[in-house]
């Protein structure tokens, strides 16, 4: 029987990534699991079955816990002192450096790459600018320190022996960063957690984290310009006190919300409005398997999941005046069918995924093992 390890970066809360790593989990139980540090508060622990997760020592550093990210110049070097030796097959979860694990001839590597890392490619200029880090000493020593882990991301690519992509946009930024080629398997929604329900209300909803490009400020800019149109907005982050003070009459900021109130908004809710270039984008998704319609950028995972006039409205540009175009081409449109979104979401579900992972591994492993 093969020995299975999966390397994910860090375990500090059940988000988008660490809910591709539950589902790997319910395709291998008995796999092993590793990471740079582990944090997992108990009532959180059932995602990974309760496992004990070897971590590195990162883990006992100051302050690991809360400003973990800190360390980034350590975890290229923290990744590769763990020893996956006695392992068959290594699956790793990697938005950052968990690919980077050292494995040897023996032994097959499959990467699901969430993304090469944003802040050192494609964000790079970006996150320099919003932390400040244009001029000055600090400055000078995290662009050096970027420059190194780009050096270093690109050689440990060729650690992997098969990449995943989890959209056909991370696909192509595999390929211009790592020139390796990736298969597509979209990650996993819960899209058996929601359901379509009758009433709809008179509101649009949009749902994030509250983070620069996210663009929320984008959105409630828009909304700002459509007096007659109202927006809620759900979420918290860094950057709430500054949107949430941008007040108006048609605007309401409720803050973090638990999940049966985020459900039950986007199931009244008229259309979810989404204005972020992400890999994926499991939330516009949610609001679909709602039955609600997706205002959304043309870019970035969004492209992928929404059908322009089907299943929701795209719009080309990160603009205000892009998203006001859109939404009056939303109010023009005859009224979309729930039942369409909800079948389309479908196509992203659990239980999908499992499929198509399990399918992809096992091949590999098999084709491996007979060239071996």
């Amino acid at each position: 029987m093969k020995k299975i390890a999966i390397v994910h970066e860090w375990l500090v809360d059940h988000w988008g990534s660490e809910k591709v790593v539950e589902q790997i989990l319910n395709v291998y139980p008995e796999a092993f699991l590793f990471s740079l540090i582990d944090f997992l508060p108990d009532h959180q622990r059932g995602f990974i079955k309760n496992k004990n997760v070897t971590t590195t020592f990162i883990q006992k550093l100051p302050f690991a816990k809360r400003a973990y990210r800190n360390y980034l110049p350590l975890m290229p070097y923290a990744v590769e002192q763990l020893d996956l030796s006695k392992f068959d097959l290594i699956i790793s979860s990697s938005h950052a450096v968990a690919k980077g694990v050292l494995t040897n001839a023996e032994q097959l590597h499959i990467c699901y790459c969430h993304s090469p890392i944003r802040y050192a490619w494609d964000l790079y200029h970006q996150y320099i600018d919003e932390s400040g880090l244009r001029k000055g000493l600090k400055g000078f020593f995290a662009k050096v320190a970027l420059h190194y882990l780009r050096v270093w991301d690109t050689v440990s690519a060729n650690r992997v022996d098969f990449f995943i992509a989890n959209s056909n946009f991370v696909a192509r930024r595999i390929h211009r960063a790592y020139r390796r080629e990736s298969v597509t398997i979209y990650p996993p929604v819960s899209v058996e957690k929601f359901e379509i329900k009758q009433g709809q209300s008179d509101f649009y909803l949009t749902a994030s984290r509250f983070v620069p490009y996210k663009k929320i400020d984008l959105i409630v800019d828009a909304f700002s310009d459509m007096p007659d149109r109202k927006l809620i907005v759900i979420g918290d982050g860094p950057d709430f006190k500054k949107i949430a003070s941008n007040l108006r009459p048609n605007i309401r900021f409720l803050g973090y919300q638990e999940f049966n109130v985020l459900k039950d908004h986007m199931q009244r809710a008229k259309a979810f409005v989404f204005a972020a270039v992400e890999d994926f984008g499991i939330t516009p998704v949610e609001a679909m398997a709602c039955g609600t319609p997706v205002i959304a950028l043309s870019q970035g995972g969004s492209f992928e999941t929404v059908i322009d006039n089907r299943t929701g409205v795209l719009f080309e540009d990160q603009t205000k005046e892009a998203l006001i175009e859109a939404v009056n081409k939303f109010e023009s449109l005859p009224k979309f069918d729930p039942l369409v979104i909800r079948k389309h979401a479908e196509k992203f579900s659990n239980e999908r995924f499992r499929d198509e992972f399990k399918a992809f591994v096992d091949a590999r492993y098999n084709e491996f093992k007979i060239r071996s």
